[in-house]
């Protein structure tokens, strides 16, 4: 496995070569530090850190202080994997000026290895803007979850002329403003295929469909954390979430009958430390 550190020339490469590119999401340390290992090329520490990390509904609650630490920490861990920080809501809407402010805050206090945010009217010249920092910006076109309220819910994006247009044109524009890759969320499949053959840059799906040079997924959704909801695009590689269970279960089982701890994982100490003890401060009951 290669161990050179992911950037963006490595990723275009990897384009170029028709390879396939691998994308998890990660908010902390430990599980950031087995994506690196597993040789997964990029992680996305997602603003679905809101839901899955802190329990909130949706991910218009995320802040730049509580992404900055996720980003800070997952960066720590990824020695190979590029690290992606993904903007939050309130962010980026409100000027150019304090999207780049905001995005030198990700590379600077978090060392990640670029930045991603949704669109907006004016997302194009924010993005030229921050790539003429020097930091790498990775597109998003398709499905908004920070404009879920607007869109009135969750829905595909692409399926109507009108949306199948604002998706081809977005991720052309992207491309031209410098992106050096472009998140396809809840596109169809033929649609992002489509797409991803007009570009140059590397296209990632998050349900786009297997014709993208890449695959993004939830992290938690592959390990199977959660027994409600799961996207339609999302698979359970494996069921942590009972594994878990079952193994709080067995422990709070163990406590109650006495069976942990054990001598095994208990200190012992000399009896003649303990006679001392005892002489000093008399006999417990």
């Amino acid at each position: 496995m290669n161990q050179e550190k992911h950037t963006v020339r490595t990723i275009q490469e990897m384009k170029d070569r028709s390879e396939i590119i691998t994308m998890l999401t990660a908010y902390d340390y430990p599980i950031a530090k087995q994506i690196n290992d597993a040789g997964i090329d990029m992680i996305l520490v997602g603003d679905s850190a809101a839901m899955v990390v802190h329990g909130h509904p949706n991910t218009l609650t995320a802040t730049m202080d509580m992404m900055v630490l996720h980003c800070a920490a997952v960066a720590r861990a990824c020695t190979r994997t590029m690290v992606i920080a993904d903007m939050p809501f309130g962010s980026f809407q409100y000027s150019v000026e304090e999207t780049m402010r905001n995005a030198a805050r990700f590379v600077t206090e978090a060392k990640v290895d670029g930045v991603k945010f949704e669109a907006t009217p004016n997302h194009i010249e924010k993005t030229r803007a921050i790539v003429q920092m020097g930091i790498a910006v990775m597109g998003h076109v398709g499905l908004h979850p920070q404009a879920v309220g607007a869109l009135g819910g969750l829905k595909v994006q692409g399926k109507s002329i009108e949306t199948a247009r604002k998706v081809v044109s977005e991720a052309l524009a992207l491309q031209e403003a410098g992106a050096f890759a472009i998140i396809f969320e809840a596109v169809p499949a033929k649609l992002s295929a489509y797409v991803t053959k007009k570009l140059r840059v590397p296209t990632i799906s998050i349900g786009g469909g297997p014709g993208c040079s890449g695959q993004l997924l939830v992290t938690y959704d592959v390990l199977g954390m959660f027994d409600t909801f799961t996207p339609t695009f999302a698979k359970k590689f494996t069921n942590l979430n009972k594994l878990i269970k079952d193994t709080f279960l067995q422990y709070r089982q163990e406590v109650l009958d006495r069976k942990f701890p054990g001598e095994e994982h208990s200190y012992g100490m000399s009896d003649e430390v303990m006679e001392v003890i005892e002489k000093e401060f008399g006999k417990s009951k």
